[in-house]
């Protein structure tokens, strides 16, 4: 759903000939403020028409902001503007799955063969913990060229869930499970088939049972449509010198589904992560399991240096560690981290898809602008 040290001392009169000499060295030039870098970041060539970060340390909520929720309008991003969350909605995918883990529902060494055998022989053999740590080889049917090909022709199509494996299933494993990391979108469709499977209820009835309901996500929802509730965060693509295209609603949700078909707000995402990145969403038990890192990076790569865990990155900046998911979609692009404690949190919006196929040189900006915005969370 792919980058801020003294002379000793010398004797008096020395000192005093070299000052006299030396011209006067310039100030250092100010750190930018966060507001500075987020409209810097909305004002650079082919940036983001609008973008919108939430830091919230315990109680308090410091909301910034920079550019236009619209083009052609003065409304600026909001906190409660729903946009396309992309494959931050993963995390959400692994909330639903671990819970189920923590009531003995499901097992991380569940296997697709035990528990969606209809699936190709040759995947049988991928568990869940692979699945959720992006290590099952499982061949990304977002890259399929049937399934883009359908996209093209009719972006509004309804994807029935049970059939987005399918564009794939003639393939092979990428590589032995559990052997190399792979970031996939048919992994976490596996895995919200496989909670499917395990209940007997819809993903979109666990999503709503398991994780937004008791964390009292009210304007988080699961669509299969292209709709965006009011009001809404635009996401455009850019390619100067060409106009802006508003691609808010160019594509139906269903396409992405548990992998990213979210529609959220950043308050919603917010209160999200601050739960689910912290050691008390889970039993202790299965937070050790999904804490165990492998190297591998979300996509788009988050800040600093990044270690896969099972739905959940961990962002190791130069201030320290948070812990959550990126995504990047048409029109927009995500980051939700957390501190372990819940206390701290940053959601990071930006209303244009920015990965490192799209636009490599300003991926690198953003990570850059965002590892500052968690250095500011965690002073």
């Amino acid at each position: 759903m792919p980058s801020v040290p003294r002379r000793p001392a010398v004797a008096l009169a020395a000192a005093l000939a070299l000052t006299c000499l030396l011209p006067t060295p310039a100030l250092a030039s100010p750190r930018p403020t966060l507001r500075q870098e987020l409209r810097e970041l909305v004002d650079a060539v082919g940036g983001p028409p609008g973008a919108i970060a939430l830091l919230r340390r315990g109680e308090h909520t410091e909301v910034l902001r920079a550019g236009s929720a619209e083009l052609g309008t003065d409304r600026r991003p909001s906190p409660t503007d729903h946009m396309r969350i992309a494959s931050v909605a993963k995390a959400f995918s692994g909330a639903v799955t671990l819970r189920l883990v923590d009531e003995g529902v499901l097992t991380l060494d569940d296997t697709l063969g035990l528990r969606l055998p209809d699936l190709p022989a040759a995947w049988h053999a991928v568990t869940l913990r692979q699945l959720l740590q992006h290590t099952s080889g499982l061949p990304d049917y977002s890259g399929s060229d049937d399934f883009r090909a359908l996209l093209r022709a009719d972006p509004h199509h309804v994807f029935a869930p049970s059939d987005l494996l399918g564009f794939v299933a003639g393939q092979p494993l990428g590589f032995a499970p559990g052997s190399r990391y792979q970031y996939s979108n048919s992994d976490n469709v596996a895995a919200a088939l496989m909670a499917q499977a395990a209940t007997g209820c819809p993903y979109e009835e666990l999503l709503a049972e398991l994780v937004t309901g008791p964390l009292g996500l009210r304007e988080t929802t699961l669509p299969s449509g292209y709709q965006l509730p009011e009001p809404y965060l635009h996401g455009y693509d850019l390619a100067p010198p060409e106009p802006p295209l508003d691609y808010s609603t160019l594509f139906g949700a269903s396409g992405a589904w548990a992998s990213g078909g979210i529609v959220s707000t950043p308050a919603d995402l917010s209160a999200f992560i601050r739960a689910y990145g912290s050691d008390d969403f889970l039993s202790p038990a299965t937070r050790t399991q999904q804490t165990a890192w492998v190297d591998g990076a979300s996509e788009p790569a988050g800040p600093g240096v990044n270690s896969a865990g099972l739905a959940l990155f961990r962002y190791t900046t130069r201030c320290g560690t948070v812990y959550g998911h990126t995504g990047n979609t048409a029109g927009y692009t995500q980051l939700a981290v957390a501190t372990a404690d819940g206390q701290r949190s940053l959601t990071f919006s930006v209303s244009e898809q920015i990965s490192k196929s799209t636009r490599p040189a300003l991926l690198e900006r953003l990570r850059a602008v965002q590892e500052d915005f968690v250095c500011a969370l965690l002073e």
